[in-house]
């Protein structure tokens, strides 16, 4: 743990060497995309967490922070992006865990709004982490959740229109925006007895193609187990 760094910063602060290391890591690890698509969805983004490993960098995750309101409520949003680690430090948690002091650092700024984290989801490893960061989510593969439920479909409808279906939660584009490579794809055979993997598959058979699952969480200390609550609350 100590040997990596996860920085987060302003992606408009990002200097030109640090965009073409990004687009580098991601290009290795997903089809269907190109340079301009990985520039676009960083340059509509407001943070990054850079997570670097004796001074290289090996991973990252993207995300934007927008206000929303619906039904009188005025609410936070955190809508995940891009995300990619190299496949040799998949087991570090530095990452995760800067993401989850920004995610406390948000809440401590406007904690009378509720936060919810937004993400469309490519592969089983990052559905995996739901079950982590939160105890309640959507879709989730024993608890139904109808208020989670309207809230993503509110959220998925507007930012997605008819690529999004209401019925299976799934986000079909004409053309694949980026999917994992074969090789990164599949789970392993000892991920397959895990709920959470075998309850993706099975929502979005079609992942391998491109389709990605529409998901969401509340990010709150009462949604979350002690640990993660830790983490969270060093930014609150």
């Amino acid at each position: 743990m100590n040997s990596y760094q996860a920085i987060v910063k302003k992606t408009p602060a990002l200097n030109d060497e640090t965009r073409r290391q990004i687009v580098n890591l991601y290009l290795r690890y997903y089809d269907s995309s190109a340079r301009e698509m990985v520039l676009s969805d960083l340059q509509n983004k407001s943070e990054i967490v850079l997570l670097y490993h004796a001074g290289r960098l090996v991973g990252f995750t993207t995300f934007l922070i927008y206000g929303y309101s619906r039904d009188n409520q005025s609410v936070q949003i955190v809508y995940s992006g891009d995300t990619v680690v190299e496949q040799a430090h998949w087991g570090q948690q530095a990452l995760s865990f800067a993401w989850m002091r920004r995610m406390g650092e948000l809440k401590r700024e406007k904690p009378d709004l509720p936060l919810y984290w937004f993400l469309i989801v490519k592969g089983h490893r990052t559905y995996k982490y739901l079950p982590i960061v939160g105890r309640s989510f959507y879709p989730h593969w024993s608890n139904e959740q109808p208020d989670l439920k309207s809230l993503l479909d509110s959220l998925a409808t507007e930012k997605f229109g008819s690529y999004y279906n209401k019925e299976t939660g799934v986000i079909i584009f004409p053309e694949s925006r980026g999917h994992l490579k074969e090789k990164y794809a599949y789970p392993a055979p000892e991920e397959l007895r895990k709920d959470s993997v075998k309850y993706f598959l099975k929502k979005n058979p079609g992942y391998v193609q491109g389709n990605e699952l529409a998901c969401i969480c509340e990010l709150a200390e009462k949604n979350m187990n002690s640990f993660v609550r830790r983490i969270f609350s060093k930014g609150t």
